[in-house]
């Protein structure tokens, strides 16, 4: 039985807060479970879910499973994409029901089967009206519960001196801004100078901005956020193989290698158990993060690729601290 989610848990967090940042195949149930026990971070998302899948008989059980979460990750904020308001709202009823602290609508994702096809995510930078729309159709549904949204500058240029203020008139409790545009994609450095400019656009609102985008660590997130105002920090690729990245009293640096790979064997065995709808090779991207920067690095991650379970990546494990003993 999940614990009642408090109303309005952003009132509650420090400033600055740091936040786990929600990504496809990365940040599963397993990937939270071992964070929230190395390294809690202020806030965790969960991977984006389709509003259109939860509203379908055939689509719901299947996609369920994204939306598992632990009483450990809270306060726990489930995220969906979709361009159908009253899917969203239906939507944000169940995700109530499970017991989560928050909903988050996805307004930046820019790949194209998400925003060309479905005009969702960042295609809906293009469509003021029907953003604002979703907003409201997810409030309305979640009882009280805070809704949030994550996007970006803009969808081929930067519009954030319009597209933010459409926003924060449909009042979400908080707003992610991810310092690139669409088109941009990851090509070019996160604009910070252009967050700070979102920050005081917004200032007086009541509504909460939290910056993302090239956040290399938690020493680098606190100086974003004083230099550029934020009342939050949003980091996603620093993670990866990294556990330990919202632990305020160690750093990747500290952590003998030895505990990393038991991590990692750590990690795999929860994959196996708590994801075992999703494919073992879903897990060995986390292998080439994890086994990096040492003596032998790539014909251990060469015998990782090779594995096909738990027990056997436990084993190269083994076998590699033999040999170096």
């Amino acid at each position: 039985m999940k614990k009642v989610a408090a109303k309005n848990f952003w009132e509650t967090l420090p400033r600055p807060f740091f936040c786990l940042a929600p990504m496809a195949d990365v940040t599963d149930f397993a990937f939270r479970t071992l964070i929230a026990k190395y390294g809690k971070p202020d806030v965790m998302w969960t991977e984006f879910v389709s509003v259109d899948g939860l509203c379908s008989k055939i689509g719901q059980p299947k996609l369920l499973p994204i939306l598992r979460y632990s009483d450990s990750e809270r306060p726990v904020v489930a995220q969906v994409f979709g361009a159908t308001p009253d899917n969203f709202y239906t939507a944000a009823k169940l995700i109530t029901k499970l017991g989560f602290d928050g909903i988050d609508i996805n307004m930046g994702c820019p790949e194209r089967s998400i925003s060309g096809k479905q005009g969702a995510g960042s295609a809906l930078i293009k469509t003021p009206k029907l953003a604002s729309e979703i907003i409201a159709a997810t409030k309305a549904g979640s009882g009280g519960m805070p809704v949030s949204v994550k996007t970006r500058l803009g969808f081929s240029k930067n519009e954030i001196e319009t597209w933010l203020p459409v926003l924060l008139d449909a009042q979400p409790t908080a707003i992610t801004i991810h310092g690139r545009t669409r088109k941009e994609m990851s090509k070019v450095p996160a604009n910070w100078k252009v967050i700070g400019q979102a920050v005081e656009i917004a200032r007086g609102s009541g509504v909460v901005i939290i910056g993302n985008g090239d956040v290399r660590d938690l020493a680098d997130a606190r100086q974003k956020a004083e230099q550029y105002g934020v009342d939050g920090v949003m980091l996603g690729r620093a993670v990866f193989g990294n556990p330990w990245l919202f632990n305020h009293r160690v750093t990747i640096d500290q952590v003998p290698l030895k505990k990393r790979l038991q991590v990692m064997v750590e990690h795999t065995q929860l994959f196996e158990k708590l994801m075992g709808d999703k494919p073992f090779e879903y897990m060995k991207k986390h292998f080439k993060a994890y086994v990096v920067g040492f003596a032998g690095a790539a014909e251990l991650r060469a015998e990782l690729m090779a594995t096909t379970s738990a027990k056997e990546v436990a084993k190269v494990v083994r076998s590699y601290f033999l040999q170096k003993d």
